[in-house]
C-alpha cells in the first residue's frame, strides 16, 4: 500500500550565516519544524544553499564566479547534512539546489532528493535564465527525469523549467502525479511567472505543482539578493479541488512551511470523472 503523503515546502529566508554551525542549526529547526507538523516529504527553494557563500571572506561572496568555485568545498557537508537528516526522521527531502561544477569546469543547477534509506538522485535545471546564462554562466542539464519515491513519481521543474508545458508534460507521462518546483526570483514578476507557470501544468496535466521559494533581501550577495515569492501547493482545478486551484499559499515576506496532505492516487478519478479532461485531451490540440 502506498503511504499518505504529507508535503512540506518552505518559504526559506535568506541570511548572512557566522559559520557552519549556525546552518546546520538553522536547517536541523526548519526540519524539525516540519515534523511536528506531521511532514514527511520536504521541499526547499532553488538557490537557498547560495547564503553558504556568506560563510567565506567578502572578497569571494561578492564575486558571482568566486562564490561558485568555493562552495565546491561545502558540496560534501551540504549532502550530509541533508543526508542524515532524510534518514533520522525517515524523510524524502528535495534539498533545493546547489551549483555543482561539472569535471569540464561548467556548472549545473542540481537539485538533489534525499531518501530516509540514504539513497539519492538528482534533477538539473533545463532552461537558464538571461542571468544564469548572460552574467552566473550556469549551464543547462541534458536530462529529464522522474524520481521514484514511496510515494509514486516525482517530476522538478526548477523555477524557470516550470514555464515550458512540454517538460512538465513529458514527467507526467512517464508517471510522475507531483511536481516540485524549488524557485528563486527577484521581484513579484518573477515570482507570478512561476506561479502562473505551476498553475498552468496542474490545470494541463491534471496533478498536484508545488513552489518552494526564496525571501528576504540579501544585499551582501549578488546572486541572491532580493527574494521575493511566496510557498504554494496547487492542484486541479475541479471536483473536489479547490475552485481557484490553490491548495494551500504562504503569507507574504515571512518564512514558514506551507504543508498538505496530498492524495496522489485521487488524480486518476479526476482524470476519469471530472468536469474536463485536460489530461487526456493534451493530444487533441496536436490536430489543428
Amino acid at each position: 500500500m502506498t503511504p499518505s503523503l504529507r508535503l512540506a515546502c518552505a518559504q526559506y529566508h535568506i541570511d548572512f550565516l557566522p559559520d557552519w554551525a549556525a546552518y546546520e542549526h538553522k536547517i536541523r529547526r526548519l526540519v524539525q519544524d516540519a515534523v511536528d507538523q506531521d511532514a514527511n516529504f520536504l521541499l526547499f527553494p532553488e538557490y537557498f544553499s547560495m547564503e553558504l557563500a556568506s560563510l567565506f571572506e567578502e572578497s569571494v561572496y561578492r564575486s558571482l564566479h568566486g562564490q561558485l568555485d568555493a562552495m565546491q568545498g561545502l558540496l560534501t557537508d551540504f549532502k550530509t547534512l541533508f543526508a542524515d537528516l532524510a534518514r533520522e526522521h525517515g524523510l524524502h527531502i528535495l534539498a533545493g539546489t546547489f551549483p555543482v561544477r561539472q569535471a569540464d569546469g561548467s556548472y549545473r543547477n542540481r537539485a538533489f532528493l534525499f531518501y530516509p534509506d540514504g539513497d539519492t538522485d538528482w534533477q538539473d535545471k533545463l532552461q537558464m535564465t538571461r542571468f544564469e546564462n548572460e552574467q552566473w554562466q550556469i549551464q543547462s542539464g541534458t536530462e529529464l527525469k522522474v524520481l521514484d519515491t514511496a510515494f509514486g513519481k516525482v517530476g522538478v521543474a526548477i523555477c524557470y523549467d516550470s514555464e515550458f508545458p512540454l517538460l512538465a508534460r513529458r514527467q507526467v507521462e512517464a508517471g510522475a502525479s507531483l511536481i516540485l518546483v524549488p524557485s528563486c526570483t527577484d521581484t513579484e514578476a518573477g515570482f507570478n511567472r512561476v506561479r502562473i507557470g505551476c498553475q498552468a501544468r496542474a490545470l494541463e496535466n491534471q496533478c498536484f505543482v508545488a513552489q518552494s521559494p526564496t525571501i528576504g533581501m540579501a544585499p551582501w550577495s549578488e546572486a541572491v539578493d532580493i527574494n521575493t515569492g511566496r510557498a504554494a501547493i496547487y492542484t486541479p482545478v475541479d471536483y473536489g479541488y479547490p475552485d481557484d486551484g490553490v491548495l494551500v499559499m504562504g503569507e507574504a515576506d515571512r518564512p514558514l512551511w506551507v504543508v498538505a496532505e496530498l492524495d496522489l492516487s485521487a488524480l486518476a478519478e479526476v482524470r476519469a470523472r471530472g468536469q474536463v479532461f485536460n489530461h487526456r485531451d493534451w493530444d487533441g490540440q496536436m490536430r489543428f
